[in-house]
């Protein structure tokens, strides 16, 4: 079964060595949305993009994040965040797109993924080339 601890390499695995390919990462990223993770209480699926300075300098990021919230015996410990993250040049095209939108917001996952791929957010970037990919997973 899949673990918190290796949803990252598990992941990385399914997707292979094409991280600039943001259309295959995404079909990986949403076969491995429906897989149950150890301890998994809700599938909590996130979509988001914008402009940001995350790294010193402005860029559009786009990003696919499955969230998990872990607990230690009964009780709440900590969450983490795996990402599929994709960066670009700023354009005056992406400059318009900011979006957030969670999976917990909608029936199903179907419904969600459906409304992610017909967002204008979705369309216009999973068709470009980024300048930086990456996958990892983080603590929050």
């Amino acid at each position: 079964m899949i673990t918190v601890k290796n949803a990252e390499s598990y992941l990385k695995h399914k997707i292979d060595d094409d991280t600039n390919d943001i259309k295959n990462v995404w079909e990986a990223f949403k076969a491995f949305s429906t897989e149950d993770v150890e301890g998994e209480e809700e599938k909590e699926i996130l979509f988001q993009c914008g402009v940001y300075k995350f790294t010193g300098e402005k860029l559009f990021h786009f990003d696919f994040i499955r969230q998990f919230t872990v607990y230690e015996e009964e009780d709440y410990s900590h969450m983490e965040q795996l990402h599929c993250e994709f960066s670009f040049k700023p354009t005056n095209e992406l400059k318009k797109l900011k979006v957030e939108e969670w999976s917990m917001d909608y029936d199903n996952i179907d419904i969600f993924f459906n409304h992610i791929e017909s967002l204008q957010e979705f369309k216009i970037p999973i068709n470009l080339k980024p300048l930086k990919s990456e996958i990892y997973q983080e603590e929050i």
